[in-house]
Parts: structure tokens; sequence; C-alpha cells
């Protein structure tokens, strides 16, 4: 009897034909759990801004794979010693690393699930998994988690140059059509190397991790939190704050059981993980349970529901202003003023329309595991270090700006 080897071509938009080899891959693909990501935006509600940023967490995590089986053939043709099992063991965690997340990536986080990160989620699906795969996943979870003895292998799935980061920033760009995030995977992966266990990128190198440091911080100011993204993403938020304040009222809602489920109940990291029902519930939530809710609540008896799920089906958005100082009290009580007589909308109500917070962006995080160049003398430098650019010890800096927003009508 001739064995049909499984395997599976994905025409990617981005790096062309993808292959995705037979065995631990190709099973955790076919999960369901996995094929949910499908149906979860990477980018939240930046389509609002960039019509073209539609593609999903399923579509990164299989341009991640890709991107780590290019480094584990650059590492091997450098005599490092990776085996057949470490190298599917390390695209299994870069495969599953994003299982975490929730609806709209990172617009919900902690939103649904207080205090919870979708790290400590994906964890907890890995285990889930390996139990029902017989410990196939034993060393998958030893790299994710930082715990096998080569840890380079879990520099190539987090760190401050993973291949997560490489995807996103090159997919990103591609469908946004920012052009400025775009960064040259190839040259940079072709220049990994690893030294004292740890990922090093060698001296020809350097440039493009310098224009790659850039590209991210770009890529922040002018996509992830890009004014009107925050504003449609504060609106969903605050969207589900109010359904939830009416389900705690025992209001009527209309919702998937599912997403019912996390309205109803506070579901946080003392309570999500002990029982069994939330990690089945979470499993059936995606962006379509979300909106298709929103889309009905558009005509619920609740008018601020009502009207804020309006907006956002409309995208009628906040006005959103950015700034570098913090918003005043004075201002902020002033625009509340006048929106409550316009629009007659109560003090209790009035946080709903008119708020501020802010938002923080460091490229580069000189606490964690650094980006390293090694020199051909065997010298190994920090990269805020190595670099003669002044700006890239800069990009270690927080920046942080503040945002005001009120309904437009003010």
């Amino acid at each position: 009897m001739t064995i049909v080897q499984k395997k599976k071509i994905i025409n990617d938009p981005v790096y062309g034909f993808v292959s995705i080899p037979a065995g631990l891959i190709y099973d955790l693909i076919e999960q369901p759990w996995f094929q949910r990501l499908r149906r979860i935006r990477q980018l939240g509600l930046t389509h609002y801004v960039y019509p073209g940023a539609q593609h999903t967490r399923f579509q990164h995590v299989i341009g991640a794979v890709y991107l780590t089986q290019q480094a584990i053939e650059i590492l091997r043709s450098k005599g490092i010693d990776i085996s057949d099992q470490e190298q599917e063991a390390v695209c299994a965690a870069v495969l599953l690393h994003d299982m975490g997340h929730g609806p709209y990536s990172h617009t919900l986080e902690y939103m649904l699930v207080k205090d919870v990160s979708h790290e400590a989620i994906s964890i907890h699906y890995m285990n889930l998994l390996n139990q029902q795969m017989s410990g196939r996943l034993d060393m998958c979870i030893d790299i994710f988690s930082n715990k096998y003895p080569k840890k380079f292998l879990h520099q190539l799935v987090s760190s401050q140059l993973d291949m997560d980061r490489l995807d996103y920033l090159r997919r990103d760009s591609f469908f946004t059509g920012v052009i400025e995030g775009a960064v040259g995977n190839d040259r940079i992966i072709n220049m990994l190397n690893v030294i004292n266990n740890e990922l090093v990128v060698d001296e020809k190198g350097i440039y493009s991790v310098e224009k790659f440091l850039i590209a991210r911080r770009l890529m922040y100011w002018q996509v992830y939190l890009h004014k009107t993204v925050i504003s449609a993403e504060s609106l969903l938020i605050k969207i589900l704050e109010r359904a939830r304040q009416l389900a705690n009222k025992n209001v009527d809602l209309f919702g998937t059981p599912a997403l019912i489920h996390f309205l109803n109940n506070d579901i946080n990291k003392n309570n999500f993980f002990a029982n069994p029902e939330n990690i089945g519930f979470y499993s059936d939530l995606d962006d379509e349970d979300v909106f298709t809710a929103i889309k009905v609540w558009c005509h619920h008896s609740d008018e601020i529901l009502r009207k804020m799920c309006t907006m956002l089906r409309d995208r009628k958005l906040f006005k959103t202003e950015l700034s570098k100082d913090a918003i005043t009290e004075e201002r902020l009580n002033e625009i509340k003023e006048n929106i409550m007589k316009k629009h007659s909308i109560s003090a209790t109500d009035i946080d709903y329309f008119v708020f501020t917070d802010s938002v923080k962006n460091r490229a580069y995080d000189l606490n964690k595991i650094n980006i390293k160049i090694l020199y051909k003398n065997g010298e190994v430098k920090d990269i805020a270090k190595a670099s003669d650019l002044d700006n890239i010890e800069a990009l270690g800096q927080t920046v942080t700006k503040y945002y005001l927003c009120y309904l437009r009508t003010y």
C-alpha cells in the first residue's frame, strides 16, 4: 500500500509559495483551535484607516514559520547544530505563539479576560494540545518558555529581532501600503549567527538592523498608533464596556453564546484557567461574534449602546487629538460640559463620549534580550553601541503621547 505524504502549499502574497511539511506542523494547522486564527484580524480596526489591512493572524503565523525555516537553514549552513526535531519544535512554537489572541487581536486584550495576556493563553493552548497529542509538543513548549538549553532557538520565537517581528512589519507594511515599514528580511536572516548560545547578527547586517528598528518606530506612529486607529479601537472598547455594564444589570443583549459568556461573567486570571468551560467559549470567539452583535445593538433600546454601535458601524468616529502634553482637566471638563448640553448626555454617561488616555512606543528596549552584532574579530556589541547612528540609542527611550477623544459634533 502506498502511503501518501501530507503536504500543503500556501500561496502567500508576501513571500510566494510557502511549503508546509508533513508531520507536526501540518497536524497543528489542521487543529480547529488554530483554524480560528483565520477569523481574527491581525491589525484590529486598522482597516478603518488603511482599507487593505484585512489580513489575519493565520496569515501572519504562516509567514513567521516560513521565515523561521529560512533562518534554520542559514544557521545550519554556518555550522550551528540544529536537529530535525529541534527545527520542527521551534517552527511549532512560532506557529502557535499567537493562538491566545482574542477578537480584534490587541484591541480587546485584557477586555474580555482581565489581567490575562494572549501569551499566557497561547501557552495554555499548547499544554492542552500537548495532552491531546501525547507529548509531541514537549520540546516546543520548552523552547517557547525559554527552558530549552539552546537559548538561541527561543530568540527566534521571542526577542527583539524574532521571526514574529520580521513578518508582521513586512506583512503590515504590505497590506497597509505604508512603505516605510518594509524590512529587508532576506538580508537580516542571511546575516544571523550564533555565538555563546545567543542569536547574533554578523557585522555586515548592521545597516539592515538599523533600518528594521527605524521601520518599527515609523510603523507604530503611522499605523498601529495612528490617531484614527486609536479612535476606532477606543470606541470598540467603550462599546464592550457598556455592553458588560448592561449585562450586569440583566438587560437583554443579543450575542453568540461565547460572547454572552464573557459579558455576563467576570473572567480574570484567578478563574479563567481553572474552568475548562472558559477556554471552550474563548475558542468559539472571534471578530465575527463581536461585530455581528454590534450590528444588532445598533437597534438596542439603550441609547448609549445604540449610538456608539451606530458610530462604529458607519465609521462616524470620535474626533481625536494626539499631543506630547497631557490633556488638562480644564480642557477635558470644558468639552464634557459642552457635549452634555448639546446632546443631552448625563454626567454618568459622558465618559463614553469624552475621554483621555495615553499611548507609548519604544522601538528598542535596552532592558530586554538585546540585538547583538558579531564582528569579524569575535567581538560582540549591542546594536545601540555598534551603530554609528545617534538615534538608534534614542530609540530605546519610551515616547509617550496623550490623546483626547470626543464627539465630532462638538
